[in-house]
């Protein structure tokens, strides 16, 4: 597994030197794993280097720098990073005007579970969400879940050899597909499904930061 300690972080003296290049490489690296479904729905595919930019920003923030508050925030965002054989998302649903936006949460109970992956002949792969806690009730679900797709070997196979990768949502009130992710986006996905993967990290090489794909 490829989880963050805290030799992989900056300390906050370094982040703030560092901060403004190494939040442009992010959210470079972040347009890559967007993946919009629908007009209000979007998963944001995780991975250690936008956990690990989280988990700074959370630092720098609340201003922590001992070792048992590093610690809890590592513990805390470390079950994102997907393990090599599945794919781990913050799933957003996006309505800008908050009282419709209230509105349409209670005709959505239920949608972090009817999101899926698929790939060639396989199965849809339907996502396990929220294991850290329950983000739904009977009367209305939340706007923000976390979401786990657990991959089969032959899944995974299939994706490493190429496959178009679909991804949809089978909700009765909202319902929409993605018959093939831009190559761009599955090839970045495609990365997370490797073990032999290198870990992201904050190395400095040739006078910048390290180039992440």
């Amino acid at each position: 597994m490829y989880h963050l300690t805290r030799a992989d972080l900056f300390s906050l003296e370094e982040y703030s030197i560092k901060r403004s290049e190494f939040r442009n490489k992010v959210l470079s690296h972040k347009q890559n794993r967007r993946v919009g479904i629908g007009p209000n729905a979007s998963l944001y595919f995780e991975n250690r280097l936008t956990i690990q930019y989280q988990v700074q920003e959370m630092l720098r923030i609340e201003k922590i720098f001992e070792t048992p508050g590093i610690e809890e925030e590592l513990d805390a965002y470390n079950p994102l990073i997907p393990d090599g054989d599945n794919w781990k998302a913050t799933f957003m649903v996006e309505f800008p005007d908050p009282e419709e936006r209230r509105v349409k949460l209670t005709q959505l109970v239920g949608i972090e579970d009817r999101v899926w992956v698929k790939t060639g002949s396989e199965p849809k792969i339907w996502a396990i969400a929220d294991e850290d806690l329950d983000r739904t009730t009977e009367e209305k679900t939340s706007a923000v879940h976390f979401l786990r797709f657990q991959l089969p070997d032959s899944f995974v196979d299939s994706v490493k050899s190429g496959a178009a990768v679909s991804i949809g949502i089978d909700h009765a009130n909202y319902s929409f597909m993605i018959d093939s992710l831009p190559e761009n986006t599955r090839n970045s996905l495609t990365q997370d499904l490797a073990w032999t993967n290198p870990a992201y990290s904050h190395s400095i090489v040739a006078g910048g930061l390290l180039e992440m794909s």
